[in-house]
């Protein structure tokens, strides 16, 4: 139990709107369906409107009286951002992270929620629709792959590598444009980048051993929070490029997740600007 939300009761919700709202419409969706936000790489969907509308019902049954936070809704409302700064507790919601993978058919996206007790992330989920199955953190209580069966294995992050040796995801796209244009070529010191349009797979990965690294600008909550916690409860370290600890009050600066301190600062010194 996560300070009066059940983390595996939020989590079947997650993926009870993904089989009814999320998945018949993946590669199904009509021009009509899919709108601009703020750009062409900014998208909604039916599919992101309804996932929300069928997880915020559910929540209020699983948790009445909490704050909702879905990130359309606060894009109906951003006051909403406002009211998660000072509430007892809040459920925190991305209904469809990679919308533009999924408009476009890409099976990379996920479904991710985080539950915000006085200002703390104290739990967080990201499911794969496509796999079935979650990565889940409590506060203190470790992280977790939970499987299809409902089988769980712990989730721990990649041993430490130099960083001409680490494999990281990169999002310049938010980043202001002299501090975009100072990293893009100092990329060349990582092994590998990648950038898959989805922060939730990103975390999984890192969560799982899979990449060394990620780098982020614009933090929104829907976007983090939930796989922060991941990654600092699989054993690694994350904090903003000032090196303060991100909450869920930060919309703005960097974000740097790794899978030690040793390799967070080499990211830190090597790709971001003094």
């Amino acid at each position: 139990m996560t300070r009066s939300v059940n983390i595996d009761r939020l989590a079947e919700i997650l993926r009870a709107a993904a089989k009814a709202e999320i998945m018949p419409r993946f590669r199904n969706l009509s021009d009509a369906d899919i709108r601009e936000k703020t750009s062409a790489t900014d998208l909604v969907t039916e599919a992101d409107e309804a996932a929300e509308r069928f997880i915020a019902r559910e929540c209020g049954a699983l948790a009445p009286g909490a704050l909702f936070v879905g990130e359309e809704s606060v894009a109906a409302n951003t006051g909403l951002l406002d009211q998660l700064d000072g509430v007892d507790l809040a459920i925190v919601v991305d209904p469809i992270d990679g919308t533009a993978n999924f408009a476009a058919g890409l099976p990379l996206f996920a479904v991710m929620a985080a539950v915000v007790a006085k200002g703390e992330t104290v739990g967080g989920i990201i499911y794969d629709p496509l796999g079935d199955d979650f990565m889940l953190a409590e506060k203190g209580a470790g992280a977790v792959r939970k499987t299809p069966s409902g089988e769980t294995q712990p989730l721990s992050v990649a041993k430490p590598v130099a960083l001409a040796d680490a494999v990281g995801c990169v999002s310049a796209t938010h980043f202001p444009a002299d501090e975009k244009a100072a990293l893009l070529p100092r990329l060349g010191a990582v092994k590998i980048v990648g950038n898959y349009r989805c922060a939730g797979h990103e975390y999984r990965l890192l969560a799982s051993g899979g990449t060394h690294f990620s780098l982020y600008a614009k933090l929104m909550p829907w976007d983090h929070l939930a796989g922060c916690l991941l990654v600092a409860e699989a054993g690694g370290h994350v904090a903003k490029a000032d090196g303060s600890s991100y909450t869920p009050r930060d919309r703005d600066g960097s974000l740097i997740a790794a899978c030690d301190p040793g390799l967070w600062r080499d990211v830190r010194n090597g790709l971001l600007p003094v």
